[in-house]
């Protein structure tokens, strides 16, 4: 009886040899390259101990805040030298195998130009037999483990090519985006200015945007109702700014495309968020500095020259804003900024800041504003704001 013909898959289960995008070209094609080499260099070195009869390990950095150090020299939270081993043993390898299949789908992704995300890189592991995972919070756990043991050879997930489900927020403004179409390569202009009353999304990966601008500034905006109201009456042509959504915590995508932006264009980044410990320690920052459970991401996702606009805690003082109580979790979340966080233990002006709302015990909204008119923000605090950027905390 004849033999039925199967068709090989490999582990993304296309076939083999089979490209879902077009390659990537220039310092793309270099960057693609390196990434490949640290993966096939660390299997090697997995291989050689093996060899040599030695139990294989895989090293990653230890990810908290006290394994991060901080230099105002350099802008953001650094790993500090705490590391933690994955050594084979019968306990470990189930996740020792998994780590390495994880790597192998990296690798090929990346000869193979395409991507998947979490949500896929669970469902391809369905191949893998003894070595798949059997809920996603196994396999995140994992990607997060790659993703930080290459971080100390300077690459990020982004382009070890697992790319985040949720796409960036929305720019608007004085700004040309220099694109590619996916399916052609051919070179595609998007302008930030002809989007009517919607607006620009920021795509999942950044790495080969390029930029056209002759904006003052970035105004990185924490709400969505906020940027509306900037966008629809004109605030980014009347202050030669470009106005980015953070949407409450900046994805990795909007946080790095503000990075690429402004160290491109050398152009500040102003923070304009809520005046509350959430506002202030999780939004603010989280973009300027990063934090220690992703120091070794730090590095990419960062904006060392952002600045804080607003709202301060004087301003609740000097515009007479309405507030609300601070719960207990934004009292507890100021006082260990002030007592276990480097970037505020650092910076006196945000000790003083944070000490204040705490003495008031109130927090306040950007929407508060509008107490004094609904484009009071517009006409009246931005401005003044930004006459005094000198002032601005750090």
């Amino acid at each position: 009886m004849a033999r039925k013909k199967t068709r090989k898959t490999s582990a993304t289960g296309a076939r083999p040899g089979a490209r879902s995008a077009r390659a990537a070209d220039g310092p793309e094609r270099a960057d693609a390259r390196r990434t490949e080499q640290c993966i096939v260099a660390t299997a090697r070195a997995v291989h050689a101990r093996i060899r040599a009869r030695k139990k294989p390990e895989l090293k990653s950095p230890t990810r908290a805040l006290s394994n991060v150090r901080y230099d105002e020299r350099v802008g953001y939270f650094e790993l500090g030298r705490g590391r933690k081993s994955r050594t084979l043993t019968v306990n470990t390898v189930k996740s020792f195998a998994q780590t390495l299949k994880m790597m192998a789908l990296s690798r090929e992704m990346i000869t193979t130009s395409t991507f998947a995300t979490k949500r896929e890189a669970y469902y391809v592991s369905k191949n893998w037999e003894d070595a798949r995972f059997e809920e996603q919070v196994e396999s995140d756990t994992v990607m997060d483990d790659v993703e930080a043991m290459f971080s100390l050879q300077g690459v990020s997930r982004e382009q070890l090519r697992f790319y985040p489900e949720e796409h960036g927020g929305s720019v608007a403004g004085e700004l040309v985006v220099l694109d590619r179409d996916p399916a052609t390569g051919h070179p595609v202009e998007v302008d930030c200015t002809r989007f009517g009353s919607g607006a620009y999304t920021i795509p999942h990966s950044v790495e080969h945007l390029g930029f056209r601008t002759r904006a003052k500034f970035v105004l990185a905006i924490e709400t969505g109702g906020m940027f509306q109201r900037l966008q629809s009456h004109g605030f980014s042509r009347q202050a030669g700014a470009i106005l980015v959504e953070l949407g409450g915590v900046p994805t990795r995508a909007t946080r790095r495309f503000i990075r690429r932006l402004s160290d491109a264009k050398n152009i500040p980044v102003y923070a304009f968020v809520d005046c509350d410990p959430y506002g202030i320690s999780n939004i603010y920052r989280t973009l300027k500095v990063g934090s220690g459970n992703a120091a070794h991401i730090n590095q990419f996702f960062c904006v060392p020259r952002a600045r804080f606009l607003g709202v301060t805690p004087q301003d609740i003082l000097d515009y007479e804003l309405p507030t609300h109580p601070l719960k207990d979790v934004d009292v507890k979340r100021a006082r260990d900024a002030l007592q276990n966080d480097p970037f505020f233990r650092r910076h006196k002006p945000w000790r003083e800041a944070l000490e204040l709302l705490l003495k008031m015990g109130q927090r306040a909204e950007q929407q508060a504003l509008a107490k004094w008119g609904l484009n009071y923000v517009i006409d009246e605090y931005l401005p003044r704001k930004l006459r005094q950027t000198d002032t601005f905390l750090p």
